[in-house]
């Protein structure tokens, strides 16, 4: 299919920007949410063009398209919208790392006297515990009372 090469150079530069392109699997929607000029189905196209060669991962979920830009895809776009090699993909960039764990200089969680990790689960055996004795299934006595359900004695 023929395609204007501004709409093509318009998606790759997209593509290349964000790293990650979505688009929904409506080729007769007149416009691209994102390219407001350019054809949902001309997307669709070209990206699938970018899949067959290996440049764009491809993964469909719910009516919508998503692709991912490869190493071999980064330069590939690179070259054909001559770009200099420090410009990279919004995707690739690294953030900060966020520290996720408690600093070791953070205060110990403060426990009660007699208090330790597992003393309520490690009794010695026969030792009393809070717990009711007589709770539980089969604790109770057994009791039958007639007159229940079928085979009522008669009165």
């Amino acid at each position: 299919m023929l395609m204007p090469k501004a709409n093509r150079v318009a998606i790759y530069e997209l593509l290349f920007k964000e790293g990650v392109m979505v688009a929904e699997k409506n080729t007769k929607a007149p416009k691209h949410p994102e390219l407001e000029t350019v054809p949902n189905f001309h997307v669709i196209k070209a990206l699938t063009r970018l899949k067959s060669k290996g440049f764009v991962k491809e993964q469909f979920a719910w009516r919508h398209f998503y692709w991912y830009l490869t190493p071999e895809g980064l330069t590939y776009l690179r070259e054909y919208l001559h770009l200099p090699a420090e410009i990279i993909p919004a995707t690739p960039k690294r953030q900060a790392p966020r520290e996720t764990r408690p600093n070791k200089a953070a205060a110990p969680r403060q426990m009660k006297e007699g208090d330790n990790d597992r003393s309520a689960y490690r009794r010695a055996p026969g030792e009393p515990s809070d717990k009711a004795a007589d709770a539980g299934p089969g604790a109770a006595p057994l009791e039958f009372r007639a007159g229940y359900g079928r085979g009522k004695p008669a009165q």
